[in-house]
């Protein structure tokens, strides 16, 4: 096993191997993120906590994959390459909702793009090519949630799994840390890789011969490819079928074919106990981006100074793909651990005082909990919530946590920036609400009510606006001393499956009427593996088999439009959707009216009245700076 201890940064280059006295790794890390030596970033935590436990391990970060030479600099490894897109799923990072290629990756030096299309299957099968006896385990978002058929947003078009696609050994889904140690620690006892097919937490493909040989009795047959490319009702059965098996205590086995190999999917690995969860996060992490590069990495900055309290959130909104990746399990960390590695961090010599976040997925689920959870699961027929009587839904962990925190010298400032669940803060009676926004808001707190008509919220599952509007009384009856005054940042979504024209009127109208505008239009983006993606495909809500509309085309443009009706570039749609809708008296120039009549728009544009106007008269929020990465929960559960 390894003797070395582990260094300042992993190695990336020849030089830093040498120096190490490292002949050969056991595994290499190729990531399409640059290496940023932080915990929120996946390289980095899956790398440490392989050398933790006694594995050499180098970074190929954004090879250039048009040659072999990024990709053979550091050798071939003893077990394994271990591959993943990055943080975020190479597609969402190119391209926006309208399918126009990204100009900026802020994960790369600079901002400037490195990584391929797609990178998960052009980095395995370049590798494949090179090292063709080699191992190759793939894993991150990418790989994670593309391991079944899966609908491709960008292609329009029902894609085969990842597996069928790309030449990997194995396939990790959700979180990775503890996978990778037992792929690695059964490969040094002497296992071929191939032959690792009982792991929780992995996929792997059978020959199609083999597997009409193959005693399937408990497994979860799958509707096969093409079937579900060709038939919409299929791919929405597939859905609710693997939808169901994404627990880690009931979950069983999965079978998914397709013509050259059956995917086979092992259930979920069993959530980490808080002890384990302490060691994963318990490295010597720098914080900082590895020293080759001359250049900033922009989504470091929002993130360096933040630190993970929790994995796993039970809310299973139908757009986010977290519960098939971190899972519903909420385990926390220690408060001891999460206040040593905030007292690491005020000794560093960039440290100005300010802790930029304490969180998870959402930042008010830390130390909540269900006694059934690790005896029989998560419920089947029903999601965690406050209606749920079995939840334990008390934030005094939390507030103890965060008085503790907030009292360690050095800390000038201690945020909450990750988002908190605004149902379950009004269901605790307790001092959370006052606790957090006297101490823990940056003068804005994000919370995500997304939309407010009720059919709409339910396909979204997400909380109705009665208990959003509870929260924003309660939080605007308690503004600290000594501050100015507090804004709440909401996040809102157009165009989700099942939203109408008339329906983002209404929002449109709860916007104007409460001043709660966005900053940054939200159009909804199907990505793999949520239940919306499932509906934007079909038609149908896979859990219930019910109808659904689906906006596309000028709709989601209107839509989007709808959601800045302020913004006089968008008078046009808003005008066009309004008189769709019928509804004619909300053009005007009265207070009721969201656009005026056209004939007012051509004056004022003779005018040089720009957007600009109307967001410095406007009752929305301060304008925030824009967060690199994408909206898909806290940094750390992208691996």
């Amino acid at each position: 096993m390894n003797p070395i201890p582990e260094p300042a940064f992993l190695p990336m280059t020849p030089r830093e191997k040498e120096k190490l006295g490292i002949e050969r790794f056991d595994i290499i890390i190729v990531s399409g993120d640059a290496y940023v030596d932080h915990p929120s970033f996946a390289a980095a935590i899956l790398g440490r906590n392989l050398w933790g436990a006694g594995y050499t391990v180098g970074i190929i970060a954004q090879p250039d994959w048009r040659s072999d030479h990024d990709l053979t600099q550091l050798g071939i490894p003893r077990f394994f390459f271990a591959i993943s897109a990055g943080n975020v799923d190479s597609m969402v990072n190119a391209f926006s909702p309208n399918k126009k290629r990204r100009r900026e990756d802020a994960y790369s030096p600079g901002g400037i793009p490195r990584r391929p299309d797609r990178a998960t299957i052009v980095y395995a099968n370049l590798l494949r090519s090179i090292a063709p006896g080699t191992g190759i385990v793939i894993g991150g978002i990418e790989a994670s949630l593309r391991r079944f058929a899966h609908y491709d947003y960008w292609s329009d078009s029902v894609r085969q799994s990842i597996l069928a696609d790309a030449p990997a050994d194995l396939l990790v889904y959700g979180m990775g840390e503890e996978t990778l140690i037992a792929i690695a620690d059964r490969m040094a006892a002497g296992e071929a890789i191939r032959s690792i097919r009982d792991l929780r937490g992995t996929c792997w493909t059978m020959p199609v011969a083999e597997f009409r040989t193959t005693d399937t009795t408990g497994m979860v047959l799958l509707p096969g490819y093409p079937g579900v490319r060709d038939d919409p009702a299929a791919y929405a059965r597939a859905y609710a079928a693997y939808a169901e098996e994404q627990d880690p205590v009931r979950g069983r086995t999965i079978a998914q074919p397709h013509p050259k190999t059956v995917i086979i999917q092992n259930p979920p690995r069993l959530p980490p106990t808080t002890a384990t969860i302490d060691a994963i996060y318990d490295h010597p992490f720098t914080r900082s981006a590895h020293p080759s590069y001359k250049e900033p990495i922009p989504a470091l900055e929002t993130v360096r100074f933040s630190v993970i309290s929790h994995r796993g959130c039970f809310g299973n909104c139908s757009f986010c793909a977290l519960a098939h990746h971190q899972g519903r399990i909420v385990t926390s960390r220690s408060e001891d651990m999460i206040a040593a590695e905030i007292e690491d961090i005020t000794r560093m010599r960039s440290f100005k005082g300010t802790i930029q976040d304490v969180g998870g997925p959402s930042a008010n689920m830390y130390g909540l909990s269900c006694p059934k959870w690790l005896k029989r699961g998560t419920c089947p027929d029903r999601d965690c919530g406050p209606d749920c009587p079995s939840l334990t839904i008390d934030h005094t962990p939390l507030v103890r946590l965060l008085k503790r925190l907030r009292e360690i010298p050095g800390v000038k400032h201690l945020f909450c920036g990750s988002g908190v669940r605004f149902d379950l803060a009004i269901a605790d009676r307790s001092e959370y609400i006052e606790e957090l926004v006297r101490h823990h808001v940056s003068g804005q707190l994000k919370v995500a009510p997304e939309h407010i008509t009720p059919h709409v919220t339910r396909l979204m599952n997400k909380p109705d606006k009665d208990s959003f509007e509870e929260f924003r009384k309660r939080f605007a009856e308690i503004q600290p001393k000594g501050k100015g005054k507090q804004y709440l940042i909401p996040y809102w979504i157009s165009s989700h499956p099942g939203c109408t024209i008339p329906d983002m009127i209404e929002l449109a109208k709860y916007i104007r009427q409460t001043g709660l505008a966005p900053q940054q239009v939200q159009d909804f983006t199907p990505t793999p593996m949520t239940r919306s993606t499932a509906m934007y495909h079909t038609g149908i809500d896979p859990m219930t088999g019910e109808e659904v509309h689906v906006p596309k085309g000028r709709e989601r443009q209107i839509q989007r439009a709808l959601l800045r009706y302020m913004d006089p570039a968008n008078y046009p749609l808003v005008r066009e959707g309004l008189i769709s809708a019928g509804r004619r008296d909300l053009i005007g120039e009265g207070k009721e009216c969201l656009v005026p009549p056209e004939r007012r728009e051509r004056a004022l544009s003779g005018k040089g009245y720009t957007s600009s106007h109307v967001q410095n008269s406007s009752r929305s929020t301060p304008h925030r700076r824009s967060p690199a990465p994408k909206r898909s929960g806290h940094g750390s559960g992208d691996r």
